[in-house]
C-alpha cells in the first residue's frame, strides 16, 4: 500500500449495484481522509445515494469492496456501519418528533443499568447530552421535545446523534435543503470543527457555492460512474458541471429573458388574509409571466400559496381569475379553475409514493381516462409517456413506482401531471429544491415555455439566483406581510434582500399592489 493509500480513513473500489430494471453503479470507487470534506456530486439518479446507502449499510454491494483505515469491512446492516464509525445523516431527518432531544440522540443506543430490561440511567444520558449539543452549538435542555425544534436545530441534534456513535465518517445528505441562511451557516461552522476534530465528511449538495466553500475535493458520479476528481483549488462552476453532465452547458443557465408585453390580469388578488397573517395581501399575477416571492423561511409564502390552491381558505379578501370571482374552498375548487399546486414536500404532498410514473401522472384528473367505466389504460401509459420524454424523466418505464426514484425525477412527475391538464397558472414551490443542474436547466426552460403559451406561473423560491434569473417581477414577503413589488429592472440581490429583512421599499419603487 502506498504512503497516500495508508493515510486513507475509507477507501471504497469497484463498488456495483443493481436494482431490476437498472444498474445505479457500476465499478465506483471513492476515498476520503482523516479531517477531509468531500463533496459528492452529480445529478439526480446519478448514484450518489446509492452509494451512500452502501456505506451505510443499507444495502449490500453486488461487487466491491470496502475499507476503513486500511482493513476490509463488510455490513450486514446499518448496525454493523454505525459499529464501524459511520453516520449518514438522511435528508428527511430521522428523528422521532414526539421524543425529547435526550431520547432521539440515544434511540437504539440507549445507556441502561439493572441489564437489558432495567431502567434507563436518565441523568447519565441527559448529562452526556448536554454535553453533546454543546459540542455542536445547541443551547437548550436536553428535556426539549424535537417536535419545538427548528428545522436548523433538529440538523444539529441528527450531528449530536452521530457524535454519540462516535463516529468518523458523517455523511450529510443535502444537510442545507431546509435551512434559512443562518441556521446554514451555524451549520458549516460546525462542519468546520468536525473536520478540524479529525472526522471525515461526505458531503452531497447541489449548491455549487456551498460545495465550492467548504469542500477539500470533489469527486463527482454520472450515470452510476465515478467520473472525476476535482481539488478545491482547480475546481470552477464550469468543470464541476462539465464532469456532472459531459458535457457544457450552454452560456446561458437561465433562459434568456423574453419581453412579456401582455399587461392581461390572469389572477387578481386584493387584501387576502390567510390564518396566522397580521394583514392582507395584494398584487396582480399577469398572463404568461414568471411571478416570483421571495422572503425569508416562516415569512408566509407557502401560506399564500395554499391559500390561492385552496388548502385554506382565506380569512378575508378577494381574488379574480381571468376578471371572474375566484373563491376555491378546497383544492378540488382551484383543479377545476385550472390552478394547480406543485408543493415544497412533493414526498408527502406531490406524490402516492408506492403508485406508479404513469399513475400518478393520471390521478388529478382520473375520472378523464374512464371509458364505459373502466380505467383508459392505454390513453394514461401514452400521456405518462409523453410527460417523461417532455421532462427527459429517468425512469427504466412509467410502470416504475415513484419512490425509487431520485427526488429530482419524482420533481419531474409532479410537474408532468399538472402539465397534462393544461394550467392556467402553475405554482412552483420551491421547484428545484434537491436537483442537480442539469435538471435544474431543463426546468428552466420548461417554465420559460409554459409563460410563453401563456400560462401564469407564481415561484416561490429560496435561492436568490433563481428568483433573479427566471422571475419577470418580484414580491417580497417580510413576517407574513406582503413588502413590495419589484420589477424586471429592479431586481438585484441588494434590493431583494433588503425587502426580506423588513427594510421599506423607497420612494419611487412599485406600489405593493403593482400590477
Amino acid at each position: 500500500m502506498s504512503d497516500n493509500e495508508s493515510s486513507l480513513l475509507l477507501k471504497m473500489r469497484g463498488i456495483t449495484k443493481r436494482f431490476p430494471g437498472v444498474v445505479a453503479l457500476q465499478g465506483v470507487s471513492l476515498s476520503l481522509r482523516p479531517g477531509e470534506v468531500l463533496a459528492l456530486m452529480g445529478e439526480n439518479g446519478a448514484g450518489k445515494s446509492t452509494l451512500m446507502k452502501i456505506l451505510g449499510g443499507v444495502q449490500p454491494p453486488d461487487e466491491g469492496d470496502i475499507e476503513i483505515d486500511g482493513k476490509a469491512v463488510t455490513f450486514g446492516g446499518v448496525k454493523d456501519s454505525k459499529a464501524a464509525g459511520i453516520a449518514l445523516i438522511h435528508q428527511e431527518l430521522m428523528l422521532a418528533p414526539n421524543l425529547d432531544i435526550t431520547s432521539n440522540i440515544f434511540l437504539g443506543n440507549e445507556g441502561a443499568k439493572g441489564g437489558l430490561f432495567g431502567p434507563l440511567n436518565r441523568p447519565k444520558m441527559n448529562a452526556r447530552a448536554a454535553e453533546l449539543i454543546g459540542r455542536v452549538g445547541l443551547k437548550m435542555p436536553v428535556t426539549t421535545p424535537v417536535s419545538r425544534l427548528t428545522a436548523g436545530q433538529m440538523q444539529m441534534v441528527e450531528i449530536a446523534k452521530a457524535l454519540s456513535t462516535k463516529a468518523r465518517i458523517i455523511i450529510m445528505d443535502e444537510p442545507t435543503s431546509s435551512l434559512a441562511s443562518a441556521e446554514s451557516e451555524q451549520l458549516f461552522q460546525i462542519i468546520r470543527q468536525l473536520k478540524a476534530d479529525g472526522i471525515g465528511i461526505i458531503y452531497i449538495s447541489h449548491r455549487m457555492q456551498e460545495v465550492m466553500d467548504l469542500s477539500d475535493r470533489i469527486s463527482v458520479l454520472r450515470d452510476g460512474r465515478y467520473v472525476g476528481d476535482l481539488l478545491r483549488a482547480e475546481a470552477t462552476h464550469d468543470k464541476v458541471v462539465a464532469l456532472m453532465v459531459g458535457r457544457e452547458l450552454s452560456n446561458e443557465y437561465f433562459p434568456e429573458k423574453r419581453e412579456r408585453t401582455s399587461t392581461e390580469p390572469m389572477l387578481e388578488v386584493n387584501a387576502l388574509r390567510v390564518p396566522g397573517t397580521p394583514e392582507g395581501a395584494s398584487f396582480t399575477a399577469r398572463k404568461g409571466e414568471i411571478l416570483g416571492f421571495a422572503g425569508l423561511i416562516g415569512a408566509g409564502r407557502t401560506e399564500l400559496m395554499e391559500a390561492i390552491f385552496g388548502v385554506t381558505p382565506a380569512l378575508s379578501g378577494e381574488m379574480k381569475l381571468e376578471g371572474k370571482p375566484y373563491d376555491p374552498r378546497q383544492p378540488r375548487d382551484a383543479i377545476q379553475a385550472g390552478v394547480y399546486l406543485a408543493p415544497e414536500d412533493r414526498k408527502r404532498h406531490g406524490l402516492v409514493l408506492p403508485m406508479s410514473v404513469a399513475q400518478n401522472t393520471s390521478l388529478p384528473n382520473v375520472s378523464s381516462y374512464a371509458a364505459m367505466g373502466w380505467l383508459d389504460r392505454k390513453t394514461e401509459n401514452v400521456v405518462a409517456e409523453n410527460g417523461v420524454k417532455r421532462l427527459r424523466t429517468k425512469t427504466p418505464s412509467i410502470k416504475q413506482a415513484v419512490v425509487n426514484l431520485s427526488g429530482g425525477n419524482q420533481q419531474k412527475v409532479v410537474l408532468a401531471k399538472w402539465l397534462a391538464m393544461s394550467p392556467k397558472i402553475l405554482i412552483l414551490d420551491e421547484p428545484t429544491r434537491g436537483i442537480d443542474v442539469g435538471a435544474k436547466a431543463e426546468i428552466y426552460r420548461h417554465m420559460a415555455d409554459l409563460a410563453d403559451q401563456g400560462i401564469t406561473i407564481l415561484m416561490v423560491s429560496s435561492d436568490m439566483e433563481e428568483t433573479i434569473g427566471m422571475s419577470d417581477r418580484v414580491v417580497v414577503m417580510h413576517e407574513r406581510r406582503l413588502k413590495g413589488v419589484l420589477e424586471r429592472h429592479e431586481l438585484t440581490q441588494l434590493a431583494i434582500a433588503g425587502l426580506m429583512t423588513g427594510k421599506p421599499q423607497g420612494a419611487g419603487e412599485s406600489n405593493v399592489a403593482a400590477s
